[in-house]
């Protein structure tokens, strides 16, 4: 009896082995046949019981080794067939064929000012910093000096999450200059790009949204003369060699002195009229010296510590930059305006 259980699992080894699947249809068949729920391996394994104790391990062994051969085949020529039946696609591919015309995409001209300054900016070490958008008073404006009554703060001028008085929509990217220093140790040298909201009227000058991108370097004796150097060779950078910048007094919060700095337009059309108010200088960014107020409730010491800080409108640059008159443009999704900047990529 044991003779005919091994002469049965020879049989059926040199069968299974003579199997050569051609395709997938008969590898199915196959894998049906010795590796099913109703495989033709499995009846041998009952005839274990009837095999004398001493030899049940080794026809054990040889059911086991039939099995495993089986599955190595089933899995072998799988690969095989799928390999054969991909390089059978691919023949049928006319490489002569045109291709698709895909039309070419283009840049935003607020991504492309932006990645333009943060360029600029880290040629000369500065580190790119981001953060919220939705911010607590005390970090958009407690930290950078805005006194408890200023307008700034009034609902007409910050938009307020609806039922707090605490969380507001960012009014600029300073918070998170102010938010680095609580953090940071000097020397800090770093720019904030982002979104910021006002409630402002839309107009071809203003937006109630839109982006900013904020500097701030501190360290041991910086001074005016390095703002201002530094601020040259931006605008000399992103606009032109012979592009002229000047510095007028003004006043922010959280920087004394403070000065804002306008780029010279040009006046040679109503457009430039329009934009310039006919002086032919344009308004591009605020800036000062951090005021050691800010400094102190930020965690750093203003008589060891100064610094200067700067702020900018990504639309004003990409304006300047692109001769765009109208801020309203940059919002609305024309597909007819973006096309225009598909070779500024």
């Amino acid at each position: 009896m044991s003779q005919s259980a091994f002469e049965q699992a020879a049989s059926l080894r040199s069968e299974m082995a003579a199997e050569n699947p051609t395709s997938l249809e008969e590898l199915e068949a196959f894998r049906i046949a010795f590796l099913g729920s109703k495989n033709r391996i499995k009846p041998l394994f009952g005839l274990i019981r009837d095999i004398p104790n001493e030899k049940k391990k080794e026809f054990g062994q040889l059911l086991n080794e039939i099995k495993t051969e089986a599955e190595e085949k089933f899995e072998r020529r799988k690969r095989e067939l799928s390999a054969e039946e991909e390089s059978k696609a691919a023949d049928k591919i006319d490489l002569t064929a045109p291709a698709y015309p895909y039309e070419q995409g283009a840049r935003h001209p607020i991504s492309l000012a932006l990645n333009r300054i943060i360029d600029i900016f880290s040629r000369i070490g500065f580190e790119v910093v981001e953060d919220r958008e939705i911010e607590d008073q005390w970090h958009n404006f407690t930290a950078l000096n805005t006194p408890e009554d200023h307008p700034a703060r009034d609902m007409q001028d910050t938009f307020y999450l609806q039922g707090s008085t605490e969380y507001v929509l960012r009014t600029h990217t300073s918070s998170v200059q102010a938010r680095h220093m609580t953090n940071h140790e000097p020397p800090i040298r770093i720019i904030a790009p982002g979104r910021v909201y006002r409630n402002e009227t839309v107009s071809a000058r203003s937006h109630c949204q839109f982006h900013q991108v904020e500097g701030l370097y501190v360290d041991k004796n910086v001074s005016m003369a390095d703002m201002k150097q530094t601020l040259l060779y931006f605008a000399r950078a992103m606009y032109g060699p012979d592009t002229r910048i000047r510095l007028r007094p003004s006043y922010f919060p959280f920087t004394e002195p403070s000065a804002e700095m306008d780029v010279y337009w040009g006046l040679e059309n109503e457009d430039d009229e329009r934009m310039t108010k006919g002086t032919g200088w344009l308004e591009v960014l605020g800036c000062g010296m951090v005021d050691p107020n800010v400094l102190e409730m930020c965690g750093i010491d203003p008589t060891v510590y100064s610094g200067f800080a700067f702020g900018m409108g990504i639309e004003r640059q990409a304006m300047r930059a692109h001769k765009i008159n109208d801020i309203r443009l940059l919002f609305e999704n024309d597909i007819r305006f973006l096309r225009q900047f598909t070779s500024a990529l």
